[in-house]
């Protein structure tokens, strides 16, 4: 299989959340925040990129590294970690990025003569008088910002309270601003955009109110505005015909636990395992792409029992005639079509809970391994840097690790055509089986017996499974726990 452009887009050591896609020179740049495996903090990293050809969305280049923390003049020896940036190319031909340090009250402008090279510190958006945004007395605070150039250029920043009661003290907002030619002055005061949960009530935005995670595109002469919600998990959008106001609610683009909002799950961060949630949950934050006439969803998944280790996902979305969109699902496909055979990652899963649900990635639940996870042995790109051992030397071997009784791990979608049987690569102290089925409710489809191995270990058993476009649904049935890493579907026999 290839290994890139699944539901977890890039490779497996990886973990770049709040992605940004945009389209430049005929690639799709990915720009975002940079975690590292077995973080204790968000985006330890400094900023990477990887770019693909449009014509194959399986193929990713990595860029490297585009921009250091330490090159901004306020964070020298590199104490503020750089939070989730934006790209535009300006009037001048030249790439602009936007971001904001995580102690910082600035939004940051570095440039660069192309999409993907070494951005240098320009200097800080600022209003005419030369004071940055966000020192002046009634500044909001500077946060994830978002830049579209259109016939104007837009600035979007902002964040505000998840709770009510929270951070009534602090300057929180959503607000945008339209910037000068020279992408860094701003023409007119921020005006606020999107209502936070102090000021959400019969604005249409109830439950969903403006969280941060503010990303911007157009479509067919529309605005739509990109966030995450108070709901945490979800990235929501908001729509308008103009640029610095009048957005009404949309709705929900995705939900990183895959919940739907008829479900009304409220979520909270001690909350308990849920049926609902299926996948373990945490922030959220991503975009929209148009590419080839498809629109795609792009956010990132928690991993490794945590929030800080978190890698960048892509889904497929409808866009409606009348111009919304659809809650997509999180699927295995990313940018590939269904699936079929051949070996596949357990880490592609697209869904991942235990017997009772899942739950908030940071819960005490998660922490003392009742549950399921993403995880890996060995180290990410930058450890390996930092070792000077080479790429080849990760050994990342991602994971699913301590699948107990009823523990499922879910693959969406697959065409098959009928292949007789199926096998799984696990290890663990578990004795049981690997049960498979095309349907949550639905009898096994496979049902593979598994024994206790300290290492990789493959079993096979017989497969009965459907002629269609099918989920596999891989439940463990046992005692004690398992680590899952691969299964494979051998391609079906031509007929006699």
């Amino acid at each position: 299989m290839n290994k890139e452009g699944y539901g977890p887009i890039l490779p497996s050591y990886e973990y770049m959340p709040d992605p940004e896609p945009h389209i430049f020179e005929n690639r799709l740049y990915m720009y975002g925040s940079h975690d590292r495996f077995g973080g204790n903090k968000f985006c330890l990293g400094d900023y990477i990129c990887y770019s693909a050809p449009l014509d194959d969305l399986t193929s990713w280049r990595y860029e490297g590294e585009i921009y250091r923390r330490t090159q901004d003049p306020s964070n020298t020896k590199g104490k503020m970690t750089l939070y989730a940036p934006d790209v535009a190319q300006g009037p001048d031909g030249r790439y602009y990025l936007y971001y904001c340090l995580s102690q910082g009250s600035n939004i940051g402008v570095a440039v660069c003569d192309s999409p993907a090279g070494s951005y240098e510190f320009l200097g800080y958006v600022k209003d005419t008088q030369g004071t940055p945004i966000g020192e002046r007395a009634g500044d909001t605070i500077p946060f994830d910002p978002a830049i579209l150039v259109d016939d104007r250029i837009w600035l979007y920043s902002g964040n505000g309270p998840r709770a009510q009661g929270h951070d009534k003290k602090k300057k929180k907002a959503s607000v945008c601003m339209e910037l000068a030619k020279d992408m860094m002055t701003i023409k007119a005061e921020p005006v606020h955009v999107l209502p936070t949960l102090h000021n959400g009530a019969n604005t249409g935005f109830e439950g969903h109110e403006f969280f941060e995670a503010s990303s911007i595109r157009k479509y067919n002469g529309r605005y739509y505005l990109i966030y995450s919600s108070v709901q945490f998990h979800e990235l929501c959008y908001a729509i308008s015909h103009r640029p610095d106001g009048g957005f009404t609610y949309g709705g929900v683009l995705i939900s990183n636990g895959d919940i739907r909002p008829e479900s009304q799950l409220k979520i909270g961060f001690n909350a308990k395992a849920n049926r609902h949630i299926k996948n373990y949950i945490g922030n959220n934050h991503g975009s929209l792409v148009e590419i080839n006439g498809k629109y795609y969803i792009l956010y990132h998944r928690q991993t490794n029992r945590n929030m800080y280790s978190r890698q960048v996902c892509a889904a497929e979305i409808e866009m409606t005639p009348e111009g919304t969109f659809l809650q997509a699902q999180m699927t295995s496909n990313g940018f590939h079509g269904p699936l079929g055979s051949g070996k596949y990652e357990a880490r592609i899963a697209c869904q991942l809970y235990s017997k009772e649900g899942g739950v908030f990635s940071a819960h005490p639940l998660v922490q003392n391994k009742k549950h399921p996870a993403f995880t890996q042995d060995g180290m990410d790109r930058d450890m390996v840097a930092l070792f000077e051992v080479g790429l080849q030397a990760t050994k990342s071997n991602q994971h699913i690790s301590n699948m107990r009784d009823g523990a499922t791990a879910v693959f969406k979608y697959f065409d098959l055509l009928s292949p007789n049987e199926i096998t799984v690569t696990v290890r663990g102290k578990g004795t049981g089986y690997m049960a498979v089925r095309t349907g949550i409710d639905e009898e096994p489809a496979a049902k593979i017996p598994i024994s206790p191995s300290k290492e990789w270990a493959s079993y096979t058993g017989p497969f009965h499974g459907k002629d269609e476009i099918t989920a596999l649904y891989f439940t463990y049935e046992g005692k004690k726990a398992i680590d899952f890493l691969d299964f494979t579907l051998p391609a079906a026999e031509a007929p006699q």
